[in-house]
Order: structure tokens, then sequence, then C-alpha cells
């Protein structure tokens, strides 16, 4: 499995990854609407891509299967195709993150009830909570650290 960062971000790797986002977010963030999901995508798009330094998986076929994005100490984002789950790939991310590029930390939303446990297993430990994202909507976020014990 090989890990590839994504440069320059050019519109058609912009738009897979927004394709991964979009199936992966439906299949697993059932407390958004509609609204909130077209409300996150220019957002992804213009702004969260750009903030961060994001790398892939391909499959054979030289499809992105599983991206995330990383800033300076988070792992800001982390999304594989729903019928690719369970493969791997979110755990390779995870400990190139952790292994190649020292981030440890991690938020996920509280009613992500699957993510907040693939955390768990890969060893992150909840150190705290918010009620509300970055965006200031209401939706609670766990603050997440690897603890390797």
């Amino acid at each position: 499995m090989r890990i590839e960062k994504l440069q320059p971000l050019t519109n058609q790797i912009s738009d897979e990854l927004l394709a991964i986002w979009e199936k992966s977010v439906r299949s697993s963030h059932h407390f958004l609407n509609e609204n909130d999901i077209k409300y996150f995508k220019p957002l992804l798009r213009d702004q969260y891509f750009k903030a961060v330094e994001l790398f892939a998986i391909r499959d054979d076929d030289r499809q992105i299967v599983a991206f995330m994005g990383l800033s300076d100490n988070m792992l800001e984002m982390l999304f594989v195709l729903p019928q690719k789950q369970g493969n791997g790939y979110g755990a390779a991310l995870v400990n190139y993150a952790i292994n190649k590029c020292n981030i440890y930390k991690v938020d996920v939303n509280e009613d992500n009830t699957k993510a907040h446990l693939f955390y768990l297993h890969m060893g992150y430990k909840v150190i705290g909570r918010d009620e509300h994202d970055s965006t200031g909507l209401p939706f609670p976020i766990l603050h997440l650290q690897y603890d390797p014990q």
C-alpha cells in the first residue's frame, strides 16, 4: 500500500477528493443534513484542502480510495471510500501520520461513532471535548491524542 503526497492539488484531484469526502460523509455522518453537506463542500474545495498537506492511497486502477490532510500538529481529515473501509487504508494513513510526520492529535465528531472507535482502536485517547465544531455549528467534537501505551 503506497501513500503519496498530492502535490500540486489539481482540479481533477480536488474533484476526486470531494467525491470521496461526500460518499464517506453520507455513510458515516448521519447527524449532517443536506444543507450541512452543501455548506461544507465548498469550504473543503476552497479552503480546507489548501490549508493542509494531502496524502492519498490509490487502488490498482490509480483511483484514490483514501486520503488524509495534515497540518502542523493535527490529522485534520481522514476519509476512505465506504466500499473500501475495513481494508487497512485508514490505519495505513494514521500510521504514516504518526510514524513519518510526527502527528499525534486528531479531532473527531462525537456523533461519528465509527470514526471515534477507529481512533480508540488505533491507540488514541480522548483528551478534551467541545460542544461546537470549528465553524461554531452545534456538532460536538472530541479531541484525541495518540498514546502508544
